[in-house]
Parts: C-alpha cells; structure tokens; sequence
C-alpha cells in the first residue's frame, strides 16, 4: 500500500538520496510488481529498504524475503536497513548505498 507519510528514518534518508545527490535519481515509494520498493533507483537498479520492528516478526521476515527474491528476478539489488541504523549511522547507511551505485559515481 502506497504511504504518503514518511517515517522520521525514511525522511532522514530520503533528504540524502532526493535530487540526485547521490549521482543517481531515486523514486520512493514506487508500485514495482506486486510490491512497493520505498526507494528505488532505476539506473542504479538499485532497491534500498527501510525495516521498522514489525520486519522482525516471521511472517514479516518471510514475505521481505519473497520481496528481495522478486527484486532480485528482475535484475535489483535490494539493501535493508533498520531504522536504527539510519537514524543513529547515516554515513555508514550512505557508504553502503554508494558501494552499490555504478562506478564513476561520487558522493
């Protein structure tokens, strides 16, 4: 389901990755499949995922687990961070996203 409010850790990492700051244009919350990435980037087919605590019950992990499997059919490369991680270590969060970008690209 499509959401238009952002959590404080999405729009933390959203205000890093909006306006090609990165090198590469991401999109959030983008329907793909049956699914909605929270930040994708088509040229970097790159998917970057973000995990509040309802991602760590079974059911939840189960049904990330057909998500990354149908990102990863379609040639995606999915990186999940919880939102601890990006609230409490943005440059270890942006470092990993960019190892993940194409070459060439410079934060």
């Amino acid at each position: 389901m499509l959401r238009k409010n952002m959590t404080d850790a999405e729009r933390k990492l959203w205000s890093k990755l909006r306006s090609n700051q990165l090198g590469v244009k991401f999109r959030r919350q983008v329907p793909f499949g049956n699914y909605i990435a929270d930040f994708l980037s088509l040229e970097a087919h790159l998917v970057i995922e973000l995990d509040g605590y309802q991602h760590y019950q079974e059911n939840a992990i189960q049904q990330d687990r057909m998500r990354d499997q149908y990102f990863a059919k379609e040639g995606f490369t999915v990186l999940r961070f919880n939102n601890t991680e990006v609230t409490e270590n943005m440059d270890g969060v942006l470092e990993m996203i960019w190892q993940k970008l194409p070459k060439g690209k410079d934060l």
